[in-house]
């Protein structure tokens, strides 16, 4: 089960897809605790500096389908952990 699932569908224009990229960067450039607008509300995630990412692209039926994952995990890394 997951904790918590947000998801999001919308039709953008390329710019505002772009705007929403944009901020996206933002926040994965400052780390910490990133602001992210999502509709009405806003989302507060804490983003570590190491991530593991997927990106995948699917032709096929008329269409161009991208999906950009990005992936840590929720607990923050003991500094420090006895090997």
């Amino acid at each position: 089960m997951k904790d918590l699932k947000f998801e999001q569908k919308s039709s953008l224009s390329r710019l505002e897809a772009a705007d929403q990229l944009s901020a996206l960067a933002e926040a994965l450039r400052h780390g910490g605790n990133a602001e992210l607008e999502l509709g009405p509300g806003t989302m507060s995630l804490r983003v570590p500096d190491e991530l593991r990412t997927e990106i995948e692209v699917e032709v096929g039926d008329g269409e161009i389908e991208m999906e950009i994952e990005l992936k840590w995990p929720t607990a923050t890394p003991r500094s420090g952990a006895a090997s």
